[in-house]
């Protein structure tokens, strides 16, 4: 199982990457391995200011639907288009070109809940 230790991670499978205000978001390598073969990507929330914890979008693989959280507070300010034609990115690179969104992080973001990638691990065994 992969986890980058330059990234950090939730109990939720997301992994997010920071640099200066401005965070890139996707879904763990675990997270994409539970859910299958992804299909599709809905992320309605570019613009959209919220908090840690809330709904940004979903992914759909062949058997389920999953809710993507938002690791900390921000205004969503990209999605990664790629993901229209080719959601099977999260599969085959889910660090790398698979991931979802890049967020303007809120001045003063709780960032305690991220997990390094050794917690992370110990987390998803």
């Amino acid at each position: 199982m992969n986890t980058p230790s330059e990234l950090k991670y939730t109990k939720d499978h997301e992994w997010i990457k920071i640099e200066g205000n401005t965070a890139t978001i996707g879904i763990t390598d675990f997270a994409q391995g539970e859910l299958g073969d992804i299909v599709y990507v809905d992320v309605d929330t570019v613009d959209d200011e919220l908090n840690g914890g809330d709904v940004f979008g979903s992914v759909e693989a062949v058997k389920t639907v999953s809710d993507l959280f938002l690791p900390i507070s921000g205004k969503v300010i990209e999605f990664n288009s790629d993901l229209e034609d080719q959601p099977e990115l999260l599969n085959t690179d889910p660090y790398g070109n698979g991931w979802i969104i890049k967020l303007e992080i809120t001045e003063g973001a709780d960032h305690s809940e991220l997990l390094s990638a050794e917690e992370y691990q110990a987390i998803i065994g």
